[in-house]
């Protein structure tokens, strides 16, 4: 994320993507950092086709305590809806958006390359979400197959409880890999009442205060390819999450089950890459985001395939490390702490889905972890708010893989001398807080944000009955 803008709110698990074929229709201060990893704490496109989607509200989603509100787009009967310009629904193992014909042709100049193309584009505009949660934020997902000569854009309109309506926001142009354009988050955007800071859409701080919330959205996917050419993007999975956090420093505290569970999830160090790759923000600090999520597509048993990797320096380890660094990096951002670009690359590969989420309490993470499923959480604490951390930090991700006995939280925390340190047990009530809480002080006194319960979801996209249910638990699904 920007510097400026605080990470608060990473990952629900795109999920959900194929549980059936025909599916019931349908960050106040951006100030928390995303976490590039642990940090000394311190005092529209061209050729964007035209709007016209209808207003459809689909029906509310379960909201997760009435704080939090996920809407994704992944079943086949998802794809029909909404309004096409040159789309098609995919039937099949895994519905998806395709490119049927062409809606028009449209130049884009690559702001980071300076490089000019031509691109084939069609859009798909999804029906208008009725939010169960009136939200100060909101972080679209999605995931995508982008062959070379492929790239995608996700955009996002919102309407507040005054009944005015956002721009079109541009929420990513993204592409899995780099050859065509650079992945990037686009910086600037504003209406006066709400700001996009780098993938998070956040209504400003004085219209918060005036109680000003997001009340309906709905999200614009234009697909682009090269001219002449067969082959297009696929989209699997599109949405968002919406939130409304009340300002709090504590918690109250959640009851541990009593049971003792651990998951194997593969333990690695960021800290062993740094100095690696300044292009891709020098690894070391900078890398927890794709250093935890590699842990996480590697638990569900994908790896990168050698040529994936070619190009990684032989010297060092655990390249696939460095292949999901690159693969995360927003060139805007110049960073890889992009929640999106990391969910979306999580599910690159094979029968994965991702998403950006909130939970409400530590409770619901132990029911996810409870039935297989690892998170990726973002937090912000000082060094004496974390014991055994050894370090401060102002926006950090780790992977919670399990809970001992007492309820205290096992976590791989990639903020590790080594792959052999990474995995970690902290204390329940002091971890419930620097994860949950949205205000808290910095080492200088001041009252900064905290991420409110941001994660990030990896899962099979095919769930499991019983991972269906923790999902549905946790207001994912």
């Amino acid at each position: 994320m920007t510097a400026p803008t605080p990470r608060r709110a990473l990952l629900a698990l795109a999920l959900a993507a194929a549980t059936a074929a025909t599916v019931p229709g349908g960050r106040a201060s951006a100030a928390a950092a995303h976490g590039g990893g642990p940090q000394a704490e311190t005092g529209a496109a061209d050729g964007t086709p035209a709007e016209g989607a209808p207003a459809e509200a689909a029906p509310a989603a379960a909201a997760a305590g009435g704080t939090v509100d996920n809407r994704f787009w992944y079943a086949y009967a998802h794809w029909l809806a909404g309004t096409h310009q040159g789309t098609a629904a995919l039937a099949g193992d895994r519905p998806g958006l395709v490119i049927e014909a062409p809606a028009g042709r449209t130049e884009y100049t690559d702001p980071h390359t300076g490089k000019k193309g031509t691109w084939e584009y069609a859009a798909w505009t999804s029906p208008v979400h009725r939010s169960a949660v009136p939200g100060t934020e909101t972080i679209a997902s999605w995931n995508a197959h982008t062959p070379a000569g492929t790239w995608i854009q996700i955009e996002l309109r919102a309407t507040y409880g005054s009944g005015a309506t956002t721009p079109w926001y541009v929420l990513g142009r993204w592409a899995s890999g780099d050859g065509d354009i650079r992945r990037t988050s686009v910086d600037g955007q504003t209406d006066g009442t709400s700001t996009v800071w780098t993938d998070t859409l956040a209504v400003d701080a004085p219209a918060r205060a005036n109680g000003v919330r997001i009340t309906d959205w709905q999200l614009r996917l234009t697909l682009h390819r090269k001219p002449g050419t067969a082959q297009g993007p696929t989209v699997w999975l599109a949405g968002a999450m919406v939130s409304d956090v009340p300002d709090r420093f504590t918690v109250p505290a959640s009851a541990p089950s009593g049971t003792a569970h651990e998951l194997k999830v593969p333990r690695y160090s960021q800290e062993i890459h740094t100095g690696q790759y300044p292009q891709y923000d020098n690894g070391g600090e900078a890398w927890c985001s794709p250093t935890s999520s590699q842990m996480v597509v590697e638990y569900w048993g994908r790896k990168p395939a050698a040529a994936d990797l070619a190009w990684v320096d032989s010297r060092y380890a655990d390249p696939q490390v460095c292949h999901a660094a690159r693969s995360t990096y927003d060139s805007a951002y110049k960073g890889c702490g992009n929640w999106p670009f990391n969910a979306a690359y999580a599910a690159t590969y094979s029968g994965l889905a991702g998403v950006v989420t909130r939970l409400r309490s530590l409770a619901d993470l132990e029911t996810l972890v409870r039935l297989g499923i690892p998170v990726i959480t973002s937090q912000s604490f000082r060094t004496e708010e974390l014991t055994g951390a050894g370090y401060g930090t102002a926006g950090h991700l780790m992977t919670v893989i399990g809970f001992t006995a007492a309820g205290d939280v096992v976590a791989n925390d990639p903020n590790s001398r080594d792959d052999t340190a990474v995995r970690r047990v902290y204390k329940r009530r002091e971890w419930e807080d620097v994860w949950l809480r949205t205000k808290r002080h910095n080492a200088a006194g001041k009252t900064v944000t905290g991420s409110g319960g941001i994660c990030y979801l990896y899962a099979p996209a095919r769930p499991s009955l019983a991972q269906i249910a923790a999902l549905r638990a946790v207001g994912v699904l």
